[in-house]
């Protein structure tokens, strides 16, 4: 084969950078509207249910019992700090040992390389931003100001959340817009309870059900993507083989499959994104193979990064030309600064003495949620921005369990039941700031050739103070409630375990100060498009993920039309 005929086979329309939940709306939407598109994974191929082993395993079927063995965990101490990180899971998610970074401050940084990504792991959480969080940096003057509003974005969140399948209730809460919802589950008797209890006390303060991703009543979309109903197995974690819930793997990249125009290429690491001075753009991506470790170069005419939000960052910064020697697109100099994430550190527990007389069967994947109320009509409080919570419900089982034999078949057969348990966690919005940042190691590189990150990460005042806050204010509920042996805890865990980092890319209206434009496009190199969580200009308090499904599909919209017009 010439040189000429092997760069034809290795050029695409377009290039997609990682295929987690970002990157498979990106390679859906992309292929769908007709390009042929490469999609680049740099970890191992997992296909829907053929790949899930553990998925239907009974827990006497796993040698561990479920535990990952101590050595494991003491050779692997950060992913082994994730509640995930148990031994039906593993499997999914990427040992300390296999990708090593920097931790100038004490930084936990969970990841899952492989097709699907963490969209296999996550929490399948699904609130829509509101106006109040997109005005949040322009209103009090921290970060930038972020170059869309709610109402560039809200067709894009309908969008997403109709093939995707997200479950909701329509709740009429500016802090917390509608979205297009399937049938909710059910709140438990004593969830419902501290709904009447928050709705009589404070007339700002809600607790709702918690939406997730999700098919409580599939629709005819889900049904030709070949899923079905969620069973409630709460092993979301395995891999589900109905395709309950949303994951890549079971939705977006078969369905960009379906087309013709995908190609996967696992095992693709990459190594940076290709600028061409004389074009003034960029042209493609150096990929090193994971299992040769040969450099390969791949050509577009666009490119989506999409590397989940730290990776995103590595690769920008490594991708250095004589146009740009500090990083793609780095004319601001703000390229891997401005990094936040959400503040998991509190939480709560108490006893509820009330509605013995109930008790509940069976699991749901999802449970309560109360939306951010600090800060968001006017600034009360001595900290920025504010924080949401979760809120869940349980009936204790105190029946014994010890003895043997037929003293243990009697202690089992009483099934005494306890009272009911009650807690929270919050979820707090940090402030991205300059001084928290990724950067490239100066000596340090990994197994692949490439400089390892260095992630300089932390909490400050404005942290401790909204903690301070979540924890008084959730006990003042709680005890409004009735709740007893109330415990507010801070439990000090590091940044990075809430795994949900963002920016160091971030959006914004001024070359000058971001790095992308109100397209996810850089201001600079206008072929290169991100909507993964490093775009992000702020964090709000919601789980992300479905706003980068929804960022995604805007941009890859866009950058369709903008190639038909010839501006890219």
């Amino acid at each position: 084969m010439g040189t000429n005929d092997s760069i034809k086979s290795r050029t695409y329309d377009a290039i997609v950078i990682g295929s987690g939940i970002s990157g498979g709306w990106a390679a859906k939407e992309l292929c769908e509207k007709g390009l042929k598109t490469l999609v680049l994974e740099r970890g191992r191929d997992v296909r829907h249910i053929q790949d899930y082993p553990t998925t239907n395993k009974m827990p006497w079927e796993f040698p561990h019992r479920g535990e990952v063995p101590y050595e494991i965990q003491k050779a692997n101490p950060v992913v082994s700090r994730c509640y995930a990180f148990r031994e039906d899971a593993a499997h999914f998610f990427t040992k300390d040992t296999e990708h090593p970074y920097v931790q100038e401050q004490p930084f936990d940084w969970i990841r899952g390389y492989q097709v699907g990504g963490k969209s296999l792991l996550w929490a399948r959480q699904t609130q829509r931003w509101s106006e109040f969080d997109f005005e949040g940096p322009a209103r009090d003057g921290f970060a930038v100001d972020w170059p869309i509003r709610y109402k560039d974005i809200a067709p894009w969140y309908s969008y997403v959340e109709k093939f995707a399948g997200i479950s909701g209730n329509k709740d009429g809460l500016d802090i917390l817009p509608d979205g297009e919802f399937l049938p909710p589950m059910e709140l438990n008797c004593v969830e419902k309870y501290f709904v009447q209890s928050v709705g009589k006390s404070y007339k700002d303060r809600h607790v709702v059900y918690a939406r997730c991703a999700h098919l409580t009543e599939p629709q005819p979309v889900h049904l030709q993507q070949g899923r079905g109903q969620c069973q409630k197995r709460n092993l979301c974690q395995r891999g589900c083989p109905f395709g309950g819930y949303y994951a890549s793997n079971s939705t977006t990249i078969p369905w960009a499959q379906k087309t013709g125009n995908m190609t996967l290429r696992p095992h693709s690491v990459v190594h940076s994104i290709l600028y061409d001075d004389a074009k003034g753009k960029a042209v493609g991506v150096r990929v090193i193979d994971d299992v040769t470790k040969d450099a390969i170069d791949f050509y577009a005419r666009i490119i989506f990064v999409n590397a989940a939000a730290l990776n995103t960052n590595l690769i920008l910064l490594n991708s250095k030309s004589s146009r740009f020697p500090n990083g793609l697109g780095n004319d601001s100099g703000v390229l891997g600064k401005y990094v936040a994430f959400h503040n998991y550190r509190a939480y709560i527990n108490a006893t509820h003495e009330g509605h013995l007389d109930i008790t509940t069967d069976g699991r749901r994947p999802t449970s309560g949620y109360i939306p951010r109320f600090r800060n968001v009509h006017q600034q009360e409080t001595d900290f920025l921005r504010g924080y949401a919570a979760g809120f869940g419900a349980d009936r204790v089982n105190t029946t014994p369990r010890d003895g043997v034999g037929t003293t243990l078949k009697d202690n089992l057969a009483k099934s005494e039941m306890g009272p009911w348990r009650v807690g929270s966690h919050m979820m707090g919005e940090t402030i991205p700031k300059e001084s928290n940042y990724v950067a490239l190691d100066d000596s340090l590189k990994d197994a692949w050739g490439i400089p390892q990150l260095k992630i300089s990460v932390t909490y400050d005042d404005n942290d401790e103070k909204m903690t301070k806050d979540y924890m008084e204010q959730l006990t003042e509920m709680f005890e409004k409630a009735g709740f007893k042996d109330i415990k507010a805890v801070d439990g000090k865990r590091a940044p990075g375990n809430d795994i949900h980092e963002m920016g160091g890319v971030r959006m914004g209206r001024d070359p000058k100060t971001s790095v992308l434009n109100g397209w996810n496009q850089m201001h600079a190199v206008p072929n290169v498009f991100v909507t993964d969580g490093a775009c992000m200009t702020s964090t709000a308090t919601q789980n992300p993920s479905l706003t980068y499904m929804a960022l995604t599909a805007r941009a890859a919209d866009y950058a369709v039309q903008e190639m038909k017009k010839g501006n890219i």
